[in-house]
């Protein structure tokens, strides 16, 4: 659950004042005279993404539409132009790719409609020739590890035998033919291996919700390490060098943030390499060839990278002179003489770099690709920073986004009051962070001022933070999105009667418990395949979660308990439909394996028992989130114009938005401007 799964017919003059800025200039006041970025521009499939070079050197590679859907395309690294496709996807598309330490081979996953059971393909770009490594129906293929030692196989767990556990399996990519290499008997989560693949650590989770690192001991498992319940969220095993010499954990055991220890497989001596009071360590670049840690990032408000040792240190400081936004290392090659890099900020959407590395000299960097370049030149807003204080204490780490004619003066701070949006993540066991967003730059465009805020239970600043969220789902969780919201008004970001409530996963979860345990708080909300039910949420959690359960179950309430129940029961908005009295649009992927359609059905259908109005829209090729561009701009669509007969803003009509898309909307077309006629002209298209 990583991460927020998200997304207004008259512009509307929210300021009517003009100022003059330093230079003599006019100042944009008034929210007409901000262009109006069309969605498809925001949200349509980027020109490129996902850029990476294959491990030799030889090719450079990225996602881009063939006819509509994202395929992968691959280029002589010399001769991006030359750049052809080399899957031919023609449904859902493809998202997540990868290159294989064989020559020519590349590797990729995908599902059918959303329904996360991810089936791993390979691709020799040489032969075009391509096949489904894990040819087995109702299995995930998760890939465990790849070595240049031996770039002819790769290991993969599947959990065709059982849906629980994955097996682990050595896949030669020629063929296609599979080895057992261990039977999960033994409930083991993950698993850690050398270049040789050698089986060396694994994870297992504990009944109590705490987690074991084992060690490898011949034939068997021996316990090396435990981790208890409080810390599992926030020590994790990064990974491990190539001879298997050290480990590398991140680990908050005796201290609050997640530090990085190295750790001797041997003797088990332990040697600190980064710590930071403020945030845990939340990236990391390893040696491409030796699988050594040489750089960590941590990201407090904005993410700062340290080096180990000097081995990166120019490096990043020639990626850091590129802008005064964020960078990223997408890709290295095997000699690490060339990197693929990114650079975006809140108002810069990516842009991808080769950067070429000189021993002993400055490197070189050479742009390549916007990820979005119809953005280039349009008005795209900054996204500020705040530490808020929550009504017991705890300092909310949040970001807010002003429309440029609300901030004309470019400090961050609203000159006149705007509607506000209140987008909050999911997870909730994950973050918001500083960086370009196309639903920040979206809604500011839109004339909405955007607060994000990671509330307690968000992860990367500590466990403490993290687990003071551990049953407050709708309670103390709750009070600090409210206390936000407050904070808002006081500071003249927005009116109290002027703030809708938007999130998917967690999210809509938050929005629904807005609607229904703070009704007189927002004007409207915004759900995107949220929870009503919590009960019926943890009873139908997929089987591969079989690790993770006993955390949930912890965090949130146990339905074999009486107590768990009805605790769950309590905190579910379901039971609380009666209070809703402001206007509810509801998003569902009709195929999501972890918040499944009948958790809206439920709600939805309450409502209508009770005469009480809501929009509800169903994809039946999505899964949990929308992502299909078709189907993502439609909703956003949706979105629009339900927010502007909310809140005021203002909205671009729903024109061809539609087209490609699958979009049912089942009950409440008329509640929002266009939608019913739009829907009578559209002729619905499934891919899955």
């Amino acid at each position: 659950m990583k991460h927020t799964v998200l997304l207004s017919c008259v512009a509307l003059a929210l300021a009517s004042c003009a100022s003059t800025s330093d230079s003599g200039a006019t100042s944009t006041t008034r929210l007409e005279q901000v262009e109006l970025i069309p969605r498809d521009a925001l949200f349509g499939n980027p020109e490129r993404a996902s850029v990476q070079i294959s491990h030799d050197g030889r090719y450079l590679s990225w996602i881009a539409p063939v006819d509509g859907v994202m395929n992968v395309w691959v280029a002589p690294v010399d001769d991006p132009a030359a750049g052809r496709p080399v899957t031919g996807d023609k449904a859902r598309g493809i998202r997540n790719y990868f290159w294989s330490y064989q020559p020519d081979t590349l590797l990729y996953l995908r599902d059918t409609g959303g329904d996360e059971d991810f089936h791993l393909h390979s691709v020799d770009v040489a032969s075009d020739q391509s096949r489904d490594l894990s040819p087995f129906p109702k299995t995930t293929a998760r890939v465990v590890a790849g070595s240049p030692q031996h770039p002819d196989s790769l290991l993969v767990g599947m959990n065709d035998r059982d849906t629980k556990w994955h097996d682990l399996y050595r896949v030669d990519l020629a063929s296609g033919k599979r080895s057992l290499v261990e039977r999960n008997t033994t409930e083991i989560a993950t698993y850690f291996v050398d270049g040789d693949f050698n089986l060396r650590f694994a994870t297992r989770s504990r009944p109590d919700g705490g987690l074991d690192i084992l060690k490898r001991n011949g034939e068997r498992w021996d316990k090396a390490e435990e981790v208890p319940f409080e810390d599992v969220l926030t020590t994790n095993v990064l990974g491990m060098t190539r001879d298997g010499s050290t480990l590398y954990l991140s680990d908050s055991r005796g201290r609050d943030t997640a530090a990085v220890d190295a750790v001797d497989s041997n003797s088990g001596g332990r040697k600190l390499l980064a710590e930071d009071a403020r945030a845990d360590v939340q990236d990391w670049l390893t040696d491409p060839r030796s699988g050594e840690l040489q750089a960590v990032s941590v990201n407090y408000l904005r993410e700062e990278w340290k080096p180990l040792d000097g081995t990166l240190a120019a490096d990043l400081r020639t990626l850091e002179a590129i802008g005064p936004g964020e960078i990223g290392v997408n890709s290295r090659t095997l000699d690490d003489r060339t990197w693929i890099v990114t650079y975006s900020a809140a108002e810069s959407p990516l842009v991808y770099y080769r950067y070429d590395r000189t021993p002993g000299a400055p490197g070189k960097l050479t742009k390549l690709f916007s990820a979005r370049p119809a953005l280039d030149g349009k008005p795209l807003a900054p996204m500020w920073p705040h530490e808020i204080r929550s009504r017991d204490g705890l300092t909310l780490p949040s970001y807010l986004t002003l429309p440029l004619h609300a901030d004309p003066d470019g400090d961050g701070k609203a000159n006149v009051p705007v509607p506000l949006v209140l987008l909050v993540h999911g997870g909730p066991w994950a973050r918001d962070a500083y960086g370009y967003s196309g639903y920040n730059q979206w809604l500011a465009n839109r004339g909405y001022a955007v607060l994000s805020v990671n509330f307690r239970g968000s992860t990367g600043f500590g466990k403490s933070f993290t687990n003071a969220g551990d049953g407050q789902w709708g309670a103390k969780m709750h009070d600090d999105l409210i206390d936000a919201v407050h904070w808002a008004v006081k500071q003249g970001v927005t009116t109290a009667d002027k703030v809708a409530i938007m999130g998917g996963s967690y999210g809509g979860y938050a929005t629904l418990a807005g609607l229904t345990f703070t009704p007189d708080d927002f004007a409207c909300g915004v759900d995107i395949v949220g929870p009503s039910n919590l009960n019926t949420l943890l009873s139908t959690v997929p089987a591969y979660w079989a690790s993770f359960y006993q955390q949930l179950t912890r965090r949130m309430g146990d339905p074999a308990t009486e107590q768990g129940k009805a605790w769950l029961t309590e905190r579910s908005p379901l039971g609380r439909v009666d209070a809703i009295s402001k206007p509810l649009l509801i998003g569902q992927g009709a195929n999501d394996p972890r918040v499944k359609q009948a958790e809206s059905d439920q709600i939805v259908d309450a409502m209508k028992a009770r005469n009480i109005p809501v929009t509800y829209v169903l994809f039946p090729d999505e899964g949990h989130g929308f992502h299909r561009p078709e189907n993502s701009k439609a909703f956003n669509a949706v979105a629009e114009g339900f927010l502007s007969t909310c809140l005021g803003g203002r909205a671009q009509p729903i024109g061809d938005d539609f087209a490609g898309s699958s979009i049912q909307v089942p009950t409440g077309a008329d509640n929002v401007p266009g939608l019913a006629g739009a829907l009578q002209a559209h002729k619905p298209e499934v891919r899955k």
